[in-house]
């Protein structure tokens, strides 16, 4: 069983070659956004953390978290990215590490791909073999997150301004994809894989 971790900043296009490798070629995919908002629920240990670190102002009256407002604070407060992150790596990690110890158990899983865009500040690099990172052209990346978050130009720019730039993926990663043309995606994903699989 080979782990592959794909990363990158927001708008590089990592979900939607996440969702090639899981759709078109049939690869288990854990993604760390779905885990993170999946135990994102009232009374889970993760959320009563973010309450008791960062403050009841974040949250509705129901329990359910303020995600807006929060990603509003922690774009202009670093002490609470740093806080955020922090309790998001303990809670996310646990599942993934589950996760993998289930599909291993299977021994249906060739291949696992760990979807992070904190793959190496959560230090879910180590347990990867081999790491993708996607990067794209720093406007283009502005002009995805505008469109499939329906925020504007300026919180994408924001939100990219506290996220690492395209030379630390780079330097990091044993594949990089340039993914400003989303139509060369899956030919040069499926290149990447028949790498990995031949070794």
């Amino acid at each position: 069983m080979k782990i592959i971790g794909i990363t990158g900043s927001s708008g590089s296009g990592k979900t939607t070659a996440s969702q090639i490798l899981e759709k078109q070629v049939g690869i288990s995919v854990i993604d760390c956004d779905k885990i993170a908002k999946n135990i994102s629920v009232p009374g889970n240990k993760y959320l009563e953390a973010i309450k008791t670190n960062l403050g009841e102002e974040f949250f509705f009256k129901d329990g359910n978290l303020n995600r807006k407002f929060l990603a509003e604070a922690i774009y202009n407060n670093k002490e609470k990215l740093d806080k955020l992150n922090s309790l998001t790596f303990k809670y996310v990690v646990e599942e993934v590490l589950e996760n993998i110890q289930e599909l291993g158990k299977s021994n249906k899983a060739e291949i696992i791909v760990i979807d992070a865009p904190l793959l190496f500040e959560s230090k879910l690099n180590e347990k990867c073999d081999y790491i993708i990172s996607l990067i794209a052209d720093r406007n283009l990346k502005i002009e995805r997150i505008c469109k499939r978050d329906s925020i504007s130009k300026e919180m994408a720019e924001k939100r990219l301004n506290i996220q690492k730039d395209n030379s630390y993926y780079i330097e990091k990663s044993d594949f990089v994809i340039y993914n400003n043309d989303e139509n060369e995606l899956i030919e040069t994903l499926d290149k990447i894989l028949k790498k990995i699989k031949g070794n």
